[in-house]
């Protein structure tokens, strides 16, 4: 989506140090999370520091295209006119890239608006599992279809039909996004009456610190999601029946910085050394991906925290073993390369929604790091990594994932050359991201 001419493979030369401080782009998690709530709200908000980069451009620009008034502001500040909890477009082709913090909470959004729209993305979407979310908006009597491979888009959504007031039940072991798409889109229900609508997740759910940002923000716009247990979770609807129990301008809203890119770069001062320090995203963010720090700390890293910032060093050298990756999948990958320094085998575990992310990241992973001479070794939700001293030059294929592109960059951080062919991909999160590195390392 980015446009322009791809750039040729990055060659990373062995680099002896990593240090300094630098400010990254908004998180993606909050950003389409905002955007599409203040889309939804009553009033108009402005969102500062919104990430600038391919999977925010999709969701902006589908809320265009269903009738919302965004304008930018400049510096990534931009103010959205709410529409009120009803779009003026009732019929649109959306396309969403590889975007799934787009695809799932605007598939659950319009199936509970009803109209006629289409969401569809690049081939790899069409290979990301949905169809837990769609049977729970189909309990509400939404009329969703499949175009091609059922539980998969590309999605045709129709006009809804009866409701249903019964509790919705949901997995929670595919992915935190399709509960969070459903939570956001619930208090959108406007049928005759008024209801709290009981959300039952039927199996344990993965990545819960993400569905902290998603209700965190619904209750910033006005809505309070209750969450009598871990397993449920209750949220009122009946949008135009129940006096304030609407999304609501909260004004301005501050997009942190991205706690899932911060990982790359503390992860780099403590393979080069360090300090690095990232700010824009502390020891209060709303993030579950700062915990990486701690991770990193209880490995033997020396960490900082700050109230708008976390610093990493070099500490002691790493232990390994067994980590427990739960709740921060994405960041978690970066640990498969820091792992590469530690002094003993590091297994990271619960692990197993990465085979349905951007692309199957056990496999991308094992077969990448393998390329170097580590002896890698893996199952269905876990991956491990033995310790490597002497690293070979190895070309990097990304896969069309932003996040193996730069957790692989940090290779050069560990005494060898790195190739990475399509650096493009980063454009997804983080277009300017090898440049950002390369500063670090005291590169021109």
């Amino acid at each position: 989506m980015s446009g322009g001419k791809k750039r040729a493979d990055i060659l990373l030369l062995p680099a002896a140090q990593a240090c300094g401080a630098l400010r990254l782009p908004g998180s993606k998690s909050i950003s389409n999370r905002a955007l599409l709530l203040a889309a939804l709200a009553e009033g108009t908000t402005q969102l500062d520091a919104l990430l600038d980069a391919d999977d925010v451009r999709y969701m902006r620009e589908a809320l265009v295209q269903l009738g919302v008034q965004i304008e930018s502001l400049g510096e990534n500040n931009w103010r959205v006119k709410g529409c009120g909890g009803r779009f003026p477009e009732r019929k649109a082709d959306l396309f969403l890239g590889n975007a799934g913090t787009a695809v799932r909470p605007l598939t659950a959004v319009l199936s509970i608006l009803g109209g006629d729209y289409r969401i569809h993305g690049v081939a790899r979407m069409h290979e990301r599992p949905i169809g837990d979310l769609i049977e729970a908006l189909q309990a509400l009597g939404c009329r969703v279809d499949y175009e091609g491979k059922p539980g998969y888009p590309p999605l045709r959504i129709m006009q809804r039909g009866e409701p249903s007031t019964a509790p919705i039940a949901i997995r929670g072991d595919v992915s935190s996004q399709f509960l969070s798409a459903l939570l956001m889109a619930l208090p959108q229900i406007d049928d005759d009456g008024a209801w709290d609508t009981e959300v039952v997740l039927t199996t344990p759910l993965i990545s819960r610190p993400y569905v902290k940002i998603t209700t965190h923000l619904m209750a910033r716009f006005g809505v309070e999601v209750e969450e009598p247990d871990p397993q449920h979770f209750r949220v009122p609807c009946g949008r135009f029946h129940r006096p304030g129990n609407f999304y609501r301008s909260p004004g301005t809203l501050m997009v942190e910085s991205d706690a899932s890119s911060a990982s790359y770069f503390l992860a780099a001062g403590v393979l080069g050394g360090g300090p690095v320090r990232v700010t824009g995203v502390g020891r209060h963010s709303i993030q579950g991906d700062v915990a990486f720090a701690d991770m990193l700390q209880a490995q033997g890293a020396k960490i900082i925290w700050g109230e708008d910032f976390i610093e990493a060093q070099r500490g002691v050298t790493f232990k390994g073993g067994e980590i427990d990756c739960l709740t921060i999948p994405d960041a978690a990958m970066t640990l498969a390369i820091t792992a590469l320094s530690a002094q003993a085998p590091t297994t990271l575990v619960n692990i197993g929604s990465w085979r349905v992310k951007e692309t199957d990241r056990i496999h991308a992973m094992a077969t990448e790091l393998a390329k170097f001479g580590v002896r890698v070794e893996s199952g269905d939700d876990w991956l491990r990594i033995f310790p490597t001293t002497a690293l070979r030059h190895a070309e990097i294929d990304t896969y069309d994932d932003h996040r193996m592109a730069m957790c692989f960059s940090l290779v050069s951080l560990l005494g060898a050359a790195v190739t990475i062919r399509d650096p493009d991909c980063v454009a997804k999160t983080f277009p300017g991201y090898f440049e950002a590195f390369e500063k670090l390392l005291g590169a021109d």
